[in-house]
């Protein structure tokens, strides 16, 4: 679509292209097709479409999926939406009726998992979308963390946000950390800010994460011993990372020691029996790491 296409119908529709909704279209169909081909769809595929805006990647969706269910908070976004895909109104936009396509008029946040599956009618399914900048985080936290989980999401979002959640070891952050911990992110491509109307300030990514379905990611799995994995509690998990977190700046045995109450000394110990140096950062620990260092202060 091009961006005269988008003024008109933006005026047409009486839509002020919101930043706090993070509404920025795309309009590079180079992009869109690398979208499409990173989700690798099939006619079998269920699929959750976040912020559809214009409809753009609805039409690829709905082309190559068996069920779409594309949520749309702008209320006048979702009116046109429906115009678009319906038998009266398709033909004016050069398209048709497509009956394995679900417009909802809702705030994606405020509805659960469970709720999107049952509309789909599979609780296996996949997200592709360009998510809204103002809330990508919390979509990324919603659909990792509450059941029924996607099996792939494959999103566009800010550059920089894709960089910190696939980061490595010495530049880690709980971001990153959170997603490793429930799937395989990795960046299919960067796309320049030139790809979107209105122009945004920064570039963005498409990042693809492979969602775990099992209850701890493999690297964890594979340093615990059976006994541990039994008895594994995700929160404490995440009370130590968060506690190794609480001063990015400091040194791990300082956020440590104060954290869990106990002394630096064993603090140190600790560390040494997890293979970590005794002057590391949070920062500079992979998942596996905070998985050792779980053995020695919270089983």
């Amino acid at each position: 679509m091009t961006i005269s296409a988008i003024k008109k119908l933006l005026n047409d529709y009486g839509i002020k292209p919101s930043k706090g909704k993070g509404q920025n279209f795309l309009i590079d169909d180079k992009v869109l097709q690398q979208i499409v081909k990173a989700a690798d769809l099939s006619p079998k595929d269920f699929v959750v479409e976040v912020g559809p805006g214009f409809g753009i990647l609805t039409e690829q969706l709905v082309k190559n999926c068996h069920k779409v269910l594309s949520v749309e908070l702008d209320k006048n976004l979702a009116f046109f939406l429906k115009k678009k895909f319906s038998a009266r109104g398709g033909s004016a936009f050069g398209g048709r009726n497509q009956p394995n396509l679900e417009i909802l008029e809702a705030d994606i946040l405020k509805i659960k998992n469970q709720e999107l599956a049952d509309r789909l009618g599979s609780a296996n399914y996949k997200i592709v979308a360009n998510i809204p900048y103002a809330i990508t985080k919390p979509i990324i936290q919603k659909f990792l963390t509450f059941a029924p989980r996607p099996t792939e999401m494959t999103i566009l979002i800010q550059k920089e946000v894709a960089g910190k959640i696939t980061a490595q070891a010495g530049d880690m952050s709980i971001l990153a950390i959170s997603v490793q911990f429930y799937g395989q992110p990795q960046i299919v491509n960067f796309v320049s800010k030139e790809s979107f109307y209105p122009v945004p300030k920064v570039d963005s990514a498409i990042l693809k994460i492979k969602v775990n379905q099992g209850i701890v990611p493999t690297q964890i799995s594979q340093v615990l011993s059976p006994k541990e994995l039994a008895s594994f509690q995700e929160r404490k998990f995440w009370q130590l990372v968060k506690i190794g977190f609480s001063s990015p700046r400091k040194q791990l045995q300082n956020n440590l020691a104060n954290g869990l109450k106990i002394d630096n000394f064993e603090v140190k110990k600790g560390l040494a029996k997890a293979g970590q140096k005794e002057l590391c950062r949070a920062q500079d620990l992979t998942l596996a790491d905070w998985a050792r260092l779980y053995q020695q202060f919270m089983v």
